[in-house]
């Protein structure tokens, strides 16, 4: 049986490989484009796996909630992170660990905040690309959670720092490249406890692998809880569902007894 490390490095190849593939559609120009003749990233995407569990490579364990038996264990995975390991510093490695041992009362997801970059793309939720030549708009079902990318405006600034953060957009041939910065430093990046800074500066590739498939790629940099920059990578796919949509999931209404409950006047 492979360990968790072949299996990690496997994938890494694979993915590695879908890279290629992705370059040479691009060369080809087997992809959809806009009327301006920018690749088109239009429609309805989500991702498949347990990065938001953790995005680091993880054994299957238990959940937070032993009555929920098998449906509330969490299932292992091979992670989404190049190298398997997030490099953190001593200090910040284990601020993770103590932010992981009481991930149900700390997570800020679970209390329904916005989830934030690069963590909104791989929730189990699909989200929708809304492309214009000025803007992208990327609009998520989780919490109904929106941000706006301003494509060549390298001089608009952040007005304040925020859950889903400031993104600017350029392209790179086929490619393209978001910049998200201040974000607020309260995001984390799965349920066990991967955390950043308001220094954080995702950087942030999207390219077509075809017209269905996208390959996501993130270098992730803050010089106050890492050692060096480090990256992510997984597909996206297109949902082609029939009628395929975004649903209602305002999760506010799901979290009112958890923020609120005692505050309810006692009879």
């Amino acid at each position: 049986m492979l360990s968790i490390r072949q299996k990690l490095t496997a994938l890494l190849s694979i993915l590695a490989l879908f890279s290629s593939i992705a370059s040479v559609y691009a060369q080809n120009g087997d992809i959809p484009r806009t009327a301006d003749d920018k690749p088109d990233f239009n429609g309805i995407w989500q991702a498949i796996g347990s990065a938001h569990y953790n995005i680091e490579p993880h054994a299957a364990d238990f959940g937070p909630m032993y009555e929920l038996g098998a449906i509330g264990a969490i299932p292992g995975g091979l992670g989404i992170v190049e190298g398997g390991e997030i490099p953190y510093t001593a200090e910040a490695r284990q601020k993770q660990l103590d932010n992981k041992a009481d991930w149900l009362a700390l997570d800020p997801v679970v209390k329904c905040y916005m989830p934030g970059i690069p963590r909104s793309n791989y929730l189990p939720f699909p989200f929708q690309i809304i492309q214009s030549p000025e803007h992208v708009v990327f609009a998520y079902e989780f919490a109904s959670a929106s941000r706006i990318v301003y494509v060549d405006q390298p001089d608009f600034e952040a007005p304040i720092y925020s859950w889903m953060g400031h993104n600017l957009a350029y392209y790179e041939g086929d490619t393209l490249v978001i910049e998200v910065t201040d974000q607020v430093p309260d995001t984390w990046f799965d349920h066990a406890g991967n955390h950043h800074t308001e220094a954080l500066k995702v950087t942030e590739r999207y390219t077509h692998m075809g017209p269905n498939v996208i390959i996501y790629e993130a270098t992730l940099e803050d010089p106050n809880v890492y050692t060096r920059p480090w990256k992510v990578s997984f597909p996206l796919y297109r949902r082609l569902d029939e009628n395929m949509q975004l649903l209602e999931y305002k999760c506010v209404e799901f979290t009112e007894e958890l923020l609120y409950g005692h505050l309810r006047k006692q009879e």
